[in-house]
């Protein structure tokens, strides 16, 4: 796309643009600052919208009531906060690599990491998507993202863990913790998780809502020792049919009272994610099978298991060091 600026002459909104050595100016018909944008993109691309052309924040809304009920739709609403001011005002036919470069630096300017701004942008990019399975638009334009971040490493050592879960003041947030490494269980999973799908007398617990579940898996596990006499004390005291709330209400996150208890713990900052993850290590380093730990973990590839957690096993390359030995 031309290199073009809006300006303003005699009240009225005009884009400039050089054209081969010629400066060219044009009169727009928009009224606000973001109308004048799409009508200047519109022109310099030769391309004027049909009447009735969807924007950006269009698409996002027609999009968003299609997620109603599900969890994409609170995903939808965080990141529609940062994307729609950025692109919302667009047409799809005009989102370009610089328009992506240029939300990527400033979200990292406010200290966002690369792994939330990938978050935010996947929305747009799926609410693109959607609309263009849909028919909405004829051609899905490309979301240029930001690099894949190099996964988390954070594992908990089991004195860190007894540290933490010591520290957690509030019944709620040490439940969910516990559940969280007894389960291996995303924190989703967990503030999803009703009474009904706690079987106390079997001792398992299914962590998926329904048959159509998430895209990322979620399994059905036992109760251990450790888990069985914190959901009896939970069950006695309550008021609603989640396992975890907190003053008679469900709860939604813990990253408030996760950090305090962080804090309190003396331990090296970590999230509530990092206990799934050292779940997955502890049972590796009990030398559980890898298909075993992948299907706790609800991975439907072992492999992804595998690559993640084989490293921790105590049998881990033992036969390949032992042919090597002189």
């Amino acid at each position: 796309m031309r290199e073009y600026r809006i300006g303003r002459l005699k009240g009225r909104f005009v884009v400039t643009w050089d054209d081969g050595g010629t400066r060219r100016r044009y009169r727009l018909d928009a009224l606000t600052a973001k109308d004048a944008e799409r009508e200047a993109r519109d022109l310099i691309l030769s391309k004027r919208p049909l009447p009735g052309s969807d924007t950006i924040a269009d698409i996002w809304a027609a999009y968003a009531r299609a997620m109603d009920g599900r969890r994409q739709a609170t995903k939808l609403a965080d990141a529609g906060k940062h994307i729609l001011p950025a692109f919302g005002h667009l047409l799809p036919s005009q989102i370009t690599d610089s328009d992506c470069d240029a939300y990527i630096s400033q979200r990292r300017a406010l200290s966002r990491k690369d792994g939330t701004i990938r978050t935010e942008m996947s929305c747009l990019r799926a609410a693109l998507l959607w609309a263009h399975k849909g028919r909405l638009i004829e051609r899905l334009p490309a979301i240029k993202m930001p690099p894949v971040p190099r996964p988390r490493e954070r594992y908990l050592t089991r004195a860190e863990v007894a540290a933490l879960l010591d520290a957690a003041e509030a019944p709620h947030i040490r439940l969910a913790m516990l559940m969280m490494l007894t389960t291996a269980a995303r924190s989703g999973a967990v503030f999803d998780l009703t009474w009904d799908r706690v079987d106390m007398t079997r001792r398992i617990i299914r962590l998926a809502a329904h048959d159509i579940g998430p895209k990322k898996g979620r399994a059905t596990v036992p109760i251990n020792d450790s888990l069985a006499e914190a959901l009896a004390e939970a069950k006695q005291a309550a008021l609603t049919r989640y396992v975890i709330e907190w003053g008679g209400k469900p709860v939604s996150s813990i990253k408030t009272g996760f950090n305090a208890a962080v804090k309190r713990a003396g331990i090296a900052h970590c999230t509530p994610h990092d206990l799934r993850r050292t779940a997955g290590r502890f049972m590796a380093e009990a030398g559980v099978p890898i298909e075993e730990i992948a299907q706790y973990l609800g991975h439907s590839d072992p492999h992804i298991t595998r690559a993640i957690y084989a490293q921790f096993s105590p049998d881990y390359l033992r036969k390949a060091a032992g042919a090597l030995e002189l």
